[in-house]
């Protein structure tokens, strides 16, 4: 298992494969080589994840073609636009934030794409940028018990309730949202 960790991390690092063929590719080997049984890789496949996704990306599609993304992203620039780039990254990152206390982290960046593309276009910033800021935004998922998986499996063990969350989840999010706002442009530009 560890040469095949290997195998699959190598070609990653050098450059030479995307990281999600090696994966699958590494996946099936451990299979292959009887280091896992199909039972046991079968079991491992987080299925309710898999089918959230796969009914939310329908979602960000429809969020596309109706207009509701493009209404949102109007919205999001009526009333941080007329302040810079900056602000749209912080209303963009600022409404991500607000969002994963509700939507899962994978489910929201597939609502959020289409938002943060439409808001990109109507403003002339850099949708990399925009999204590289919601997607580690979405990431940084610390205010409620519910936006991680990690969260909510903490709390019991670790006798915390809904507040202990918002209380340092929410300084902690207020830091990684400045880091986000004034950090990222340096390797991401908005605009450009």
């Amino acid at each position: 298992s560890l040469m095949i960790m290997a195998a699959v991390l190598f070609p990653v690092i050098m450059g030479w494969v995307p990281i999600y063929i090696a994966a699958v590719v590494g996946a099936a080997l451990m299979v292959l080589c009887g280091c896992l049984t199909m039972e046991e890789a079968y079991r491992q496949i987080e299925w309710k994840a898999v089918f959230l996704i796969a009914g939310m990306l329908p979602l960000g599609t429809a969020l596309d073609q109706t207009g509701a993304a493009r209404m949102i992203a109007e919205g999001v620039v009526a009333l941080v636009g007329p302040y810079g780039p900056t602000a749209v990254m912080f209303g963009l990152v600022a409404l991500t934030f607000a969002a994963t206390c509700f939507v899962p982290t994978a489910a929201l960046v597939v609502l959020m794409a289409p938002i943060v593309l439409n808001t990109a276009a109507n403003v002339g910033l850099s949708p990399q940028a925009l999204l590289m800021g919601v997607a580690m935004a979405a990431s940084a998922s610390f205010m409620t018990p519910i936006s991680h998986p990690a969260n909510i499996l903490v709390m019991g063990p670790g006798g915390y309730r809904f507040l202990d969350y918002i209380k340092v989840g929410g300084l902690l999010t207020l830091v990684v949202l400045l880091i986000i706002v004034f950090i990222l442009p340096f390797f991401w530009p908005l605009t450009g």
